[in-house]
């Protein structure tokens, strides 16, 4: 009997190690994510981050094509580290947080791939309004943490203009030109953890 379990159990413990090998389910851990971004304001720039988001990303080292990604930010979250400014970002001048809850972001295919960059298209919906945009990514490797835990890490990046969302609002200055930039620089720096 005994000669029995002994390959049963050894038969087991090698399906987990390859599954976790193979693994492409990831979710992205809040503590050692950052969703953030960077719009021009007179004559420098503002930086920002979401605080409160969702992301699952399919992501097989071996077969990057087939990537998906979902990501779901609770606008209110908007975080500048300036509470007046937080507070106009989530009125109706921009981001109108009680009327659009959430920016959603949904994969369609993985348009191209080179070593370890590529770019993933998706439908991105902020302030009610859906486009279609492409995110220049980076796979930055995977491997365990001291807890045993497999984790992976990736770069988006991506720029918009904020007028293509409804995020019109502005001021004119003196002495020319306008307060905010249109150009919005966005910036995800993500760490997966498998998921269970």
């Amino acid at each position: 009997m005994k000669t029995m379990i002994r390959p049963l159990i050894l038969a087991i413990l090698l399906a987990g190690i390859a599954t976790q090998a193979n693994a492409t389910d990831w979710q992205a851990d809040a503590a050692h994510t950052n969703v953030g971004f960077s719009v021009s304001h007179l004559f420098t720039s503002v930086q920002g981050r979401f605080k409160d988001f969702e992301a699952s990303i399919v992501f097989d080292v071996d077969d990057p094509m087939k990537t998906v990604v979902r990501a779901t930010v609770q606008a209110a979250s908007i975080n500048t580290d300036n509470e007046k400014r937080d507070k106009h970002l989530r009125s109706r001048d921009f981001f109108d947080v009680e009327k659009y809850p959430t920016l959603q972001f949904d994969s369609t295919e993985m348009k191209e791939w080179s070593g370890k960059k590529g770019k993933l298209a998706g439908n991105l919906t902020i302030h009610g309004v859906t486009k279609p945009v492409v995110f220049d990514v980076v796979f930055r490797g995977k491997g365990s943490d001291p807890w045993g835990n497999l984790r992976a890490g990736f770069l988006a990046t991506l720029t918009i203009d904020r007028k293509d969302y409804g995020l019109n609002w502005n001021e004119v200055l003196e002495t020319g030109g306008f307060l905010v930039g249109d150009e919005i620089e966005i910036r995800i720096d993500a760490e997966g953890i498998l998921a269970d």
